[in-house]
């Protein structure tokens, strides 16, 4: 179970980009505190300094401020190094739809900056941060590797992009690449500002503020809400995996289904708040419902995620009260 029994060779380098955010700054400090080297690649466009301020005195810690738009920086980026965990990424669907030429040049051009800098710099395992945006409007439930839908929005179609390059580079070139498929990820450190913020961040922030939350729809939209602890040990454990692996994206999440109205009231009543939510209207974009099947991953990448919801969100409320 989890990760922290992992080994990899002595003197390990991983690459981590997008590290100063919210997923890439969780991945630095295990990969620090499992003994290994760790360089954090990001430009500070949405990750924050003060997510990897605490590493600066660790001599297995180097930072590198750049942007994977440039592929001289990816090379420099992937130079002496084992494994590259691709988390740079712009997040938000609605965001998305608003800046559509924006998100190909970062998440797609980017990418494939990284895959090309990975494959020339010899980097054993390519693991890369993809989405459950990728199934689109296909209904069933659960999500299924290899059913997917027609995509909702330009946030999605990076994803699947990212996906195909991905694949190509296992098939052509020989560079193991797996891809994350995230389900609603949560935790420590995830932000909790902003217009395109996530739920959980959010709720938690404006009921501990005594603010009225808004939901977006009826709040009868489910998802399989996956704590950052999970998403962790998939990325590792995708470090680990065999080249048969490779050249597929997997479903990221702990395979449960959480209604958003049942969420609201579970914070409302851990912080023993007393608030009902507006409703607004229904996001652009959005999928109604997301449950993930994760037998691929538990095959293949021995992926066997600890945290259940409630787990989870004991854990993150509690971040939560300390930090805000």
């Amino acid at each position: 179970m989890g990760y922290r029994h992992l080994k990899f060779p002595e003197g390990s380098k991983f690459l981590v980009t997008g590290g100063a955010g919210f997923i890439g700054s969780n991945l630095c400090e295990t990969i620090l505190s499992m003994g290994y080297k760790v360089r954090c690649l990001d430009d500070l466009s949405t990750g924050k300094q003060a997510n990897v301020d605490m590493f600066l005195d660790n001599p297995n810690y180097e930072f590198m401020k750049g942007d994977i738009k440039d592929l001289d920086t990816c090379m420099k980026a992937c130079d002496g190094v084992d494994y590259a965990l691709n988390q740079a990424a712009w997040g938000s669907v609605p965001r998305s739809i608003e800046m559509p030429i924006f998100y190909c040049k970062n998440n797609i051009e980017g990418t494939l900056n990284m895959l090309e800098a990975a494959r020339q710099k010899g980097v054993k395992k390519f693991v890369y941060a993809s989405s459950s945006s990728v199934y689109g409007d296909e209904p069933n439930l659960p999500k299924r590797e290899g059913r997917e839908g027609n995509l909702l929005s330009p946030y999605a179609l990076t994803k699947r992009c990212d996906e195909e390059w991905a694949k190509l580079y296992t098939k052509l070139y020989g560079l193991d690449t797996y891809g994350m498929r995230y389900f609603n990820v949560f935790g420590r450190r995830q932000d909790p500002n902003g217009a395109y913020a996530a739920v959980i961040p959010k709720f938690i922030k404006q009921l501990l503020n005594d603010e009225q939350p808004t939901i977006n729809g009826d709040g009868k939209q489910s998802r399989d809400f996956t704590y950052i602890e999970n998403v962790i040990e998939a990325n590792l454990k995708a470090c680990l995996a065999s080249h048969e692996a490779a050249g597929r994206a997997y479903n990221i999440a702990y395979g449960g289904r959480e209604y958003l109205i049942d969420i609201y009231y579970t914070l409302t009543k851990a912080l023993e708040k007393d608030i009902e939510p507006n409703f607004g209207p229904d996001r652009k974009g959005d999928i109604k419902h997301s449950n993930a099947d994760i037998s691929a991953a538990r095959e293949l990448l021995g992926y066997d995620p600890d945290y259940d919801f409630a787990k989870g969100l004991n854990e993150a409320i509690a971040w939560y009260r300390e930090n805000l």
